[in-house]
């Protein structure tokens, strides 16, 4: 369920979905079912144009009416048999809600017996498998599908089947309806279909076709993407005469059906959704004679159709007066005024010829005025901070395009100028920046060393002897270094005693006091530390003293 409510979300145009919810409300207000149904459900699933959109509800159809015209739905016809509305939505979306219901056909051609029924007996009256598919939009089933004929494999195909072998019988219209979806989309018909569509052929089953489904037919190519092509085909296959027997493809205007669509093209551009069905018609008929115009506008059941089809050219005709006005000065105003219009009149008045002011301002409007938006938004924009998330953005660039189409915003001073009272506030101040690097490492040592004292305060106290490293690095009281040792007196050469010391034993012997020697400073004497408190072991820094030679023994004299 939630990949069609996903293809409904992006199938759809926004148009189009407001017209779904707007139809699912009404339809909810009175309690009753309602289903997407025919060819809006293949179109959506097939990814083709989705022209129309079909609804179906299970009750009273034509008891909606009232509360579509309140909600500014457009009635185009009502048809008490069938129990269906047509209607215009806003938006220009066409729609047709009708009665779920079955049919029983007691002769070809004729108006068959219908009655109530529930969804399902609505499937199995239809023409087509692809045809024959609801959507629910309903609370509790929304997206779900229901395919009794299994409609999307021949999507998938690409082939049209009927539901029935006597289809073609019972509605010789479906044979018209055949040939012109075949060639719009471009697929083939199913085997026994084809087989069944030629014996219908060789029948002559069309000639039971009846008023209302011919006119039906004749609507139906005013909204395809390619009348001619459909002329041509219809006209090969003999139907073209079943349905407005002096029409011919060659008799069509085709210049102005091309220049129509271009045209079409350029106002969806602008956001301009015209309904462009009734000019088409206008263009088809346009050299048949008024009885025959008549003759085809009586058999067409959507009389809202044929009204916009018979009004279009006058209804021109008083547009281009309003345009001509003498209000109408500047280009801005004529942009207004003209994006305010019937979009159905601004395209035919550009197709058809008119007064060359009328003329002229058109031209603009499709093609110059657009190119001016270009422009915008304003370099100036960004740097002044109003970007797309201002929440006046999109008055701002209209506002700034109706004066760039009158010229007055020619430089950057005057653009700044407006664009001033939109600029926003100045934005506070970024906070400080982290300190990183040595800062933050510095921070990180000081904030964990006040936290390592806070820790060792809480601690409590441990009696008995504390551990050496950690009395010296409690700061016990210094102790004195030791001094160096005085150097050993060099050697004299050959082991001989130095001078002090021979010059002693001299006076000895000849009965003298020795010569008191220098006076030597005495080595300090280290200072006794309790046993408790010794420091640790300090290392010296300096360089040891050379050690001093070894004394060469005297040699021994060998007694003789």
């Amino acid at each position: 369920m939630a990949d069609f409510i996903y293809l409904m979300e992006t199938r759809l145009s926004p148009d189009q979905q407001r017209a779904v919810a707007l139809v699912t409300e009404v339809a909810r207000t009175h309690q009753m079912n309602v289903y997407l149904t025919g060819g809006a459900v293949r179109d959506i699933i097939s990814g083709f144009t989705i022209r129309d959109l079909d609804f179906s509800v299970q009750g009273n159809a034509p008891k909606l009416q009232k509360d579509f015209e309140k909600a500014g739905a457009a009635i185009e016809s009502v048809d008490e048999l069938t129990k269906t509305i047509m209607l215009l939505l806003p938006g220009n979306v066409r729609a047709e809600v009708t009665s779920t219901r079955s049919e029983a056909y007691e002769k070809p051609g004729k108006p068959p017996q219908i009655t109530p029924g529930t969804i399902y007996d609505d499937m199995r009256r239809r023409d087509f498998t692809v045809n024959a598919m609801a959507l629910s939009l309903n609370p509790g089933s929304r997206g779900l599908l229901t395919d009794p004929f299994n409609g999307v494999a021949d999507i998938e195909a690409k082939v049209l089947r009927v539901l029935h072998n006597y289809a073609f019988y019972e509605e010789p219209s479906r044979l018209i309806r055949a040939t012109r979806l075949t060639t719009r989309f471009h697929w083939a018909l199913e085997e026994r279909t084809q087989a069944r569509y030629d014996a219908a052929k060789e029948n002559n089953y069309i000639e039971n076709i009846a008023d209302r489904p011919r006119g039906h037919e004749i609507e139906q190519l005013a909204h395809e993407d390619d009348p001619i092509a459909v002329l041509k085909i219809l006209e090969k296959e003999g139907w073209l005469k079943v349905l407005v027997p002096h029409l011919s493809w060659s008799k069509v205007d085709s210049a102005g059906l091309t220049q129509l669509f271009k045209t079409r093209q350029q106002m969806q551009e602008l956001g301009m959704n015209p309904d462009a069905s009734p000019i088409i018609m206008h263009m088809l008929m346009r050299k048949l004679g008024d009885k025959e115009v008549s003759a085809i506008q009586k058999q067409i059941p959507n009389k809202g159709f044929v009204e916009r089809w018979r009004n279009i050219e006058d209804d021109t005709k008083e547009f281009a007066k309003h345009l001509m006005a003498k209000d109408l000065v500047t280009p801005s105003q004529n942009w207004k005024f003209l994006m305010q219009s019937r979009p159905e009149f601004v395209l035919y008045a550009a197709i058809t010829a008119r007064p060359a002011a009328v003329e002229q301002k058109l031209k603009n409007f499709l093609t110059k005025w657009p190119q001016v938006r270009q422009k915008l938004p304003f370099p100036e924009m960004p740097e002044m901070r109003i970007t797309a998330d201002h929440p006046e953005y999109r008055k701002i660039l209209d506002e700034a395009f109706l004066l760039l189409l009158d010229g007055k915003l020619r430089n950057h001073n005057e653009i700044v100028k407006f664009l001033e009272p939109y600029k926003p506030p100045e934005p506070p101040p970024p906070p400080a920046p982290v300190r990183r690097g040595r800062a933050k490492k510095e921070a990180k040592e000081a904030a964990a060393g006040a936290g390592n004292a806070a820790a060792g305060d809480q601690q409590p106290k441990k009696r008995g002897r504390k551990p050496k490293a950690a009395t010296a690095v409690a700061g016990a009281a210094p102790v004195a270094q030791p001094a160096a040792p005085a150097p050993a007196p060099a050697p004299t050469k050959g082991g001989k005693e130095a001078a002090p010391k021979k010059e002693a034993k001299e006076a000895e012997a000849k009965g003298k006091a020795p010569a008191a020697p220098a006076k030597q400073t005495p080595k300090p004497t280290p200072t006794k530390q309790p046993a408790a408190k010794k420091a640790a072991p300090v290392k010296k820094a300096s360089k040891p003293a050379p050690k001093p030679a070894k004394k060469k023994a005297a040699p021994v004299k060998k007694k003789k």
